[in-house]
């Protein structure tokens, strides 16, 4: 399956990095494509268009106090975790990386075009455009953080547990299409937290479970033998939590 040329789409992230080295020491990953961070003013505006100023506001909060906050206080179990699932967040090599400014730039469609891969790997970037998935005939796949179509956008561990749902507190392989998070599912698997697990390392226990999915459908994939899964409940789009959102929740729900 080594000769097969798999390129990853994905984000400047430590996830992008495990994704990478995990499929890469099991097929070998032929390139890689990295975006950089939207410009802040551009993301805001948009943001603030689609919530508002203040859900904006409260988010920023939340991002820049307390996900730090919860950070400096989980080191210990974010290492215990990376350790326990071998997960490698070792950068990616030179070599096999082209930086994009956009993943939906000419740039990007050059590179999947000049390369003509046999599958694109997606992973924490940007929605996809239209032109981006038009522009090959191979198949793209992602891995969500969260069980779709409940749990469409960011952090559906979280939200899952904030509404008591712990059967759609997972993780979730899918083709990728034009909406958000609502291509055909290929692989879900559910995720449990510990009582030492919270915001900040649901993530890890997702994409340690993700990868081993990810790894098994692109086996499948170049198999012929995938089998799209049913995909039944109401289909929900979820953001980041506001500061005060988290307080509430964490108070209330006891959703750390």
């Amino acid at each position: 399956m080594k000769d097969k040329r798999i390129i990853i789409l994905g984000g400047n992230s430590i996830s992008t990095n495990i994704v990478f080295n995990y499929l890469d020491n099991k097929y070998g990953i032929f390139l890689t494509i990295i975006e950089e961070k939207e410009p802040l003013n551009i993301f805001l505006k948009r943001r603030i268009k689609r919530l508002g100023l203040l859900t904006v506001l409260g988010q920023i909060i939340f991002q820049v106090v307390v996900v730090k906050i919860l950070s400096l206080f989980s080191k210990k179990r974010i290492a215990e975790i990376i350790k326990k699932n071998n997960l490698n967040t070792n950068a990616i090599p030179a070599s096999k990386i082209e930086k994009v400014d956009s993943i939906n730039s000419a740039k990007t469609i050059e590179l999947i075009k000049n390369h003509s891969p046999d599958l694109i790997i997606i992973n924490g970037t940007r929605i996809l455009s239209t032109k981006i998935l038009q522009c090959t005939d191979c198949s793209f796949i992602n891995t969500h953080a969260g069980i779709t179509p409940l749990y469409r956008g960011v952090h559906g561990m979280y939200w899952a547990l904030v509404n008591n749902d712990p059967l759609n507190s997972g993780v979730t392989v899918h083709y990728v299409d034009k909406g958000i998070d609502t291509g055909n599912i290929i692989e879900q698997q559910i995720v449990k937290p510990t009582e030492r697990d919270n915001f900040v390392t649901y993530p890890l226990l997702q994409i340690s479970v993700g990868i081993e999915l990810l790894a098994d459908v692109v086996h499948r994939f170049f198999n012929e033998t995938i089998k799209i899964k049913s995909n039944p409940g109401t289909s929900k789009l979820y953001y980041h939590p506001t500061v005060g959102q988290y307080i509430y929740y964490r108070i209330v729900r006891k959703v750390k």
